[in-house]
């Protein structure tokens, strides 16, 4: 842009009383205090006018729809429901596991006015983990329980109960990093723990744990490796080897299963995970794993094993600092008591579970059902094909496992793909799906059966004027 240019643009720029007079700002002056509104239009000329100065291109139109789209976004909900077509059934970044049949009516009733939390019927004050350690206990077989923030939480919360300024020794090659960079030993050191590794990253022996033990061992730590695989020339120790090491030296065993399965997988021909049963069958006296994966749930960590030690670890200070809401806790308990039900009826009504099993055949009809639809009223501006694709179930455990889907391609005609996915993320219900080269994928085992007619919606928002 040309020195003249720029300086005609910034010339030209609106004050903010001449903004505030624009006919589409009024509706959101009539909703929001008038000092908010005047920030916020001060706030996008600033960025405007840097933007002029440091070349970029943009004309006075674009400060105009920046404005209006600021005041759009701002009163917009930001976290409202989104349709995941990207086919990662665990997905961060669109809350992970979609809640299973029910909880939202159950969340409703909880949240419209007073919730019963902890308080028995005598009106007494009581213990808001009571009911859930109950559930953990019948399922798990473990003698109590407890919940907190997210995995990271009950780990840290562990590892400073049981072992603050104590060596708690674990394998070089589970020294995981979980999403947001959060790493094990950076979780240890801010629990109080020192942390002791032994082995290599590929092979850890018996002997390894055991010459590491000393007088100031606090515990024994196991770490699912969740996120990757090492195969090849390698040795871990089983659970059942670090049992009998902790009950030879009377040190605790913890076991940090990332994910957390309450169901063999392997029996529905999906890949094979260590279930938390069998850590506590086999003699671990703490276990810890997420709630919003493949249980679930909300986001929380599950803290389950040897009652004393669970009664140390709610005598903790740091349980209340990270304690999970009334939300959390009326969500958890409901998907945990779909997993009393018959093993067929959980496998329905359960979110994540009923997304993994969906059989291939029933994908493919949903696919071609909305391609369908999407042909019939855009075939002038895009084309529409369904293709054999594969799916992720990502959330950690299993990530690195496909499964056999259908995906809707999308090729717009007159528009760029990653242009039209980017306005697709920017309906009033967002649609989320990949782009490959010049195409829009949407896979099907990820999109709900409720959820076509988001897609068709968002299509119609975008391309209904042409």
């Amino acid at each position: 842009m040309k020195e003249t240019e720029k300086q005609d643009i910034l010339r030209n720029i609106p004050a903010v009383d001449k903004i505030l007079q624009w006919p589409e700002l009024q509706k959101f002056l009539e909703q929001l205090e008038q000092h908010y509104v005047t920030a916020i239009i001060r706030n996008k000329i600033d960025e405007f006018r840097e933007r002029i100065l440091a070349g970029e291109d943009y004309d006075l139109d674009f400060l105009k729809n920046s404005i209006l789209c600021e005041f759009k976004d701002l009163v917009r909900p930001y976290f409202r429901r989104a349709v995941n077509a990207l086919g990662i059934v665990l997905h961060t970044g669109l809350g992970r596991a979609p809640f299973s049949h029910g909880i939202a009516d159950i969340l409703h009733n909880a949240s419209v006015g007073y919730s019963q939390l902890q308080i028995d019927e005598e009106g007494r004050r009581t213990d808001r983990y009571r009911k859930i350690s109950q559930i953990l206990s019948l399922i798990t077989g473990a003698e109590a329980g407890i919940i907190v923030n997210n995995n990271a939480g009950a780990t840290l919360l562990i590892l400073n109960a049981l072992a603050k300024n104590k060596e708690v020794i674990v394998s070089r090659g589970q020294l995981i990093e979980i999403g947001g960079a959060f790493r094990i030993p950076e979780i240890m050191e801010q629990s109080g723990a020192i942390l002791h590794e032994v082995g290599t990253t590929n092979r850890t022996h018996l002997e390894n744990y055991e010459d590491a033990i000393n007088e100031n061992t606090g515990a024994l730590l196991r770490v699912h490796q969740s996120n990757y695989r090492i195969i090849g020339f390698t040795k871990e120790i089983s659970l059942g080897e670090l049992v009998e090491l902790g009950k030879k030296y009377n040190l605790p065993v913890i076991d940090d299963l990332g994910s957390g399965a309450l169901i063999d997988l392997s029996k529905h021909n999906l890949p094979k995970e260590p279930t938390v049963q069998d850590s506590i069958r086999t003699g671990a006296d703490i276990v810890c794993f997420s709630g919003d994966k493949l249980i679930g749930g909300p986001q929380c960590g599950i803290i389950i094993g040897k009652e004393k030690i669970i009664n140390k670890i709610k005598k903790n200070p740091l349980t209340r600092a990270l304690r999970c809401d009334k939300l959390a806790n009326e969500a958890l308990e409901a998907t945990l008591q779909l997993f009393l039900h018959k093993e067929e009826t959980l496998l329905k009504n359960h979110g994540v579970m009923s997304i993994l099993l969906k059989p291939v055949k029933d994908i493919r009809r949903h696919a071609s059902r909305c391609a369908r639809k999407l042909k019939k009223q855009f075939r002038e501006q895009l084309e529409i094909s369904v293709q054999k694709d594969v799916s992720e179930i990502g959330g950690g455990s299993l990530s690195t496992e496909q499964l056999p889907t259908f995906v809707v391609a999308v090729k717009p005609k007159t528009i760029p793909a990653q242009d039209l996915a980017r306005a697709l993320r920017m309906c009033n219900i967002p649609v989320y799906g990949r782009v490959s080269e010049d195409l829009i994928l949407l896979d099907f085992r990820t999109v709900l059966k409720d959820e076509e007619k988001f897609i068709i919606q968002a299509f119609s928002e975008i391309l209904a004027n042409g």
